[in-house]
């Protein structure tokens, strides 16, 4: 075998780089390997679209053992995340010493006699004992199937693929999702693309909710999701449990008729969608763009050959912090479930990083004894 080493972590993100922090406060220093696919550090946030701020994505929490503002010296509110937390990021792994290895992309993660084999993009293959898995979803949008979806002769996109709001000037947009980036992406769109129309539906009706988000309505949110990976049910996002919180701008653009909902449409025709699509042609509207904000899934292709999954379509999650999983807890799972947040993802590093040693631990004792 070309590499070995006793914890593999996968994903250079805010998970990822909490776990390497805190396995080497474990005294794990010298026994792990971070593998992170993207050119430099970021993970997700260096491909987030240019005018996405730090303020408008609900700031990015503090690593352990050194904050966004001690790292880069000033306060970055109104600086594009895209830049930001790249140079934050690269400072905090610099300033610890973490050991990363990029790029490069892990192909399957399998079974050993001792362990698990990962196989990279490149064919080569690191031995590990133990898998830290903290990939995110970027790499996964969701775009989900309503007939016609191929007759459309206008233009369609995700979340993912967002530039700015000067591609859709003089243009018929229909926003699609009930989540904060379809909310915050239709504000931006309808406010500064010249000669644009809007127009904005979900599958569910968005809920505002004008009261405070306080730490409990924050740790029910997080008790709901985590009763459902506990369950091995697919998580859920937490704003799907705690509404859209009711900020100025959102007020202002509900006042400004941006924010006018309609109801999920039953089919996308060549030029436009339509609602149980009569012959009238009442029921349809032509669009020039379908701008999906449909969300993501977790991005786990790569852990398939140890069939993970439940009944239930999800991973069935365990441990205080619901990061191990349950019929593998050599497998930790970050930003799957409660940890997928910036405040939860640095709780999970720590409980990931502390699982994984007490495994490791117990198994040297079990060899010496």
């Amino acid at each position: 075998m070309a590499d070995r080493t006793d914890v593999v972590v996968i994903g250079g993100g805010q998970a990822g780089l909490s776990a390497a922090y805190f396995l080497q406060r474990f005294g794990l220093g010298d026994r792990y390997l971070l593998l992170d696919h993207a050119p430099g550090p970021g993970g997700a946030w260096q491909f987030r679209w240019p005018t996405l701020t730090l303020a408008s994505a609900n700031r990015v929490h503090d690593l352990p053992g050194l904050g966004l503002i001690e790292a880069l010296g000033r306060d970055c509110d109104t600086f594009p995340a895209a830049t930001a937390v790249p140079e934050y990021f690269g400072t905090y792994e610099q300033r610890f010493g973490l050991n990363i290895r990029r790029p490069v992309s892990v192909r399957t993660v399998d079974y050993a006699d001792d362990g698990f084999t990962v196989t990279l993009d490149d064919g080569s293959v690191i031995g590990a004992r133990a898998i830290i898995n903290a990939t995110g979803t970027w790499e996964r949008p969701f775009v989900p199937h309503v007939p016609g979806i191929a007759d459309f002769r206008g233009r369609q996109l995700h979340t993912h693929d967002y530039v700015g709001p000067d591609e859709f000037a003089g243009r018929r947009v229909l926003v699609v999702g009930a989540g904060i980036s379809a909310v915050q992406l239709l504000i931006e769109i309808a406010r500064n693309a010249p000669g644009v129309e809007t127009f904005w539906c979900s599958r569910s009706e968005p809920v505002f909710d004008d009261t405070p988000f306080d730490p409990e309505k924050g740790r029910r949110a997080v008790a709901r999701v985590e009763e459902r990976v506990r369950a091995g049910l697919p998580p859920t996002s937490v704003v799907s449990v705690t509404g859209l919180a009711l900020t100025p701008s959102i007020a202002a653009a509900r006042d400004d008729g941006i924010l006018a909902w309609r109801r999920m449409f039953t089919r996308i025709t060549d030029t436009g969608v339509c609602w149980d699509c009569g012959t009238d042609g009442t029921d349809h509207l032509d669009v020039d763009v379908i701008f999906w904000n449909t969300g993501f899934r977790s991005s786990l292709d790569h852990l398939a050959p140890l069939r993970l999954r439940s009944a239930g379509g999800g991973i069935t999650m365990t441990g205080r912090l619901a990061t191990t999983v349950a019929d593998e807890p050599r497998v930790q799972l970050l930003g799957y479930g409660p940890s997928a947040s910036t405040i939860g993802a640095n709780r999970a590093g720590r409980e990931a990083a502390r699982n994984v040693a007490d495994i490791l631990a117990s198994e040297r004792s079990d060899a010496n004894s």
